[in-house]
């Protein structure tokens, strides 16, 4: 607090104007004294210089009158800014202490905020380490779990391989599912002659209507077969002509498996077995005409006589041509029976090129029998079969090999 200003006393000589008069103003008692004095001390002062003088002391009181009137004037005006700054002051001063308490409590709630921050750290930092424990520990665990299960995925990959290797190998080349078409052929073929000639009638009907399912066109398949086998552009992308004109049943989703290789083996045996070919071979040859011919006589006929195929057995000889061309073309791209399979295949192509007579008749069923003796079949499955296994090995899915 600023000490308040006192007040000077007015009785006495002003503090502004105190250096300003010279000496204290008499009253008039005093000047009278003073005057009386003089008169008797001055007895031989003449009474105009009495007046003279004391008309100075008028002037000059009157003068500090003035002055004393401004003194007490300037002394008021100095009250009245010393009160006013003592006012100021006192605002100044309670500001400053209301300053004082606000900082003094911010400061008090700063360090209570430093103390509770420290307190808040110290929780935090506690809390993050056993966290982080939890963390590191289920972090192990998973990494556990993961090592178990790719454990577990390397191991079903690993049999899965295995199946899928497994299954790869039951599923057909494009050239064995081609075989397969083949013999649904022959097979639909030579249930259709059966039924026509009356051979195994009891059930030539029912194996004919179903092998004929598969196969509709069997004659016009194996032709177009073989002619592609004549002309060397038998390939393991090309499709035969006659899969276009096989029912929906004969698709790759349901040819492409070994069951349908076997189906038409199992066939194929009981063909055999029921000897249907030598059946259907006598009675076609029992259907040949004989028509007049010039020339030298065949056994126990005339010159003027020869025998004549039927339109049945002509075809029976050029499917059989087809079928064989076809299975020496085979023979030749996996070189099986390399010393023999070139010949014998220009051999085929070379009889498909002229009118069939009889000796053809002969002729393919020797070829067959050959096939069959040398194991022709057998052979290019073992082939079709090798070179599927190297192609799982090397890529992984199953592919033909027919080049």
């Amino acid at each position: 607090m600023i000490p308040s200003i006192k007040r000077p006393a007015t009785s006495g000589a002003g503090t502004g104007a105190g250096s300003e008069l010279p000496s204290p103003i008499p009253n008039r008692r005093e000047q009278r004294r003073s005057v009386d004095l003089g008169s008797s001390m001055r007895g031989r002062r003449t009474s105009s210089s009495l007046h003279d003088e004391i008309n100075t002391l008028q002037v000059e009181n009157e003068s500090m009158h003035d002055k004393l009137h401004l003194a007490e004037e300037r002394s008021e005006d100095g009250d009245a800014k010393s009160m006013q700054m003592e006012r100021e002051a006192s605002d100044i001063g309670d500001a400053v202490e209301t300053e004082t308490i606000l900082i003094s409590r911010k400061d008090a709630a700063l360090q209570q905020r430093k103390i509770a921050m420290r307190i808040a750290s110290r929780r935090s930092s506690s809390a993050s380490c056993d966290e982080i424990a939890t963390l590191k520990s289920e972090a192990k665990a998973a990494n556990n779990a993961v090592t178990s299960v790719s454990r577990r995925v390397k191991s079903a990959k690993s049999e899965l391989g295995s199946l899928q290797a497994t299954a790869n190998r039951m599923i057909l080349s494009q050239e064995e599912m081609e075989e397969v078409v083949l013999k649904r052929c022959w097979l639909a073929r030579y249930w259709t002659l059966c039924s026509k000639l009356g051979i195994h009638s009891d059930i030539a009907e029912e194996k004919q209507e179903y092998w004929s399912s598969f196969a509709p066109l069997a004659l016009e398949a194996v032709l177009s077969i073989g002619q592609k086998a004549r002309d060397g552009t038998l390939s393991d992308n090309t499709e035969m002509d006659s899969r276009s004109k096989m029912s929906d049943v004969n698709d790759i989703s349901s040819d492409g498996n070994i069951e349908s290789m076997l189906s038409v083996e199992k066939g194929l045996r009981e063909l055999a077995s029921l000897k249907v070919e030598d059946a259907i071979m006598l009675a076609l040859a029992e259907n040949r005409h004989i028509k007049p011919l010039s020339g030298q006589a065949s056994e126990g006929r005339s010159p003027s006589e020869s025998l004549e195929l039927s339109a049945e057995e002509r075809e029976d000889v050029l499917f059989k041509q087809a079928w064989l061309t076809y299975y020496w073309r085979r023979a030749k791209n996996h070189d099986i029976e390399e010393d023999i399979a070139d010949e014998r295949l220009h051999f085929w192509i070379e009889q498909s090129k002229h009118p069939v007579t009889t000796t053809d008749v002969i002729e393919v069923e020797r070829g067959l029998h050959e096939l069959k003796k040398l194991g022709i079949e057998s052979q290019l499955w073992d082939a079709t079969r090798r070179a599927l296994n190297d192609d799982l090995s090397n890529h992984g899915s199953p592919t033909g090999s027919e080049a």
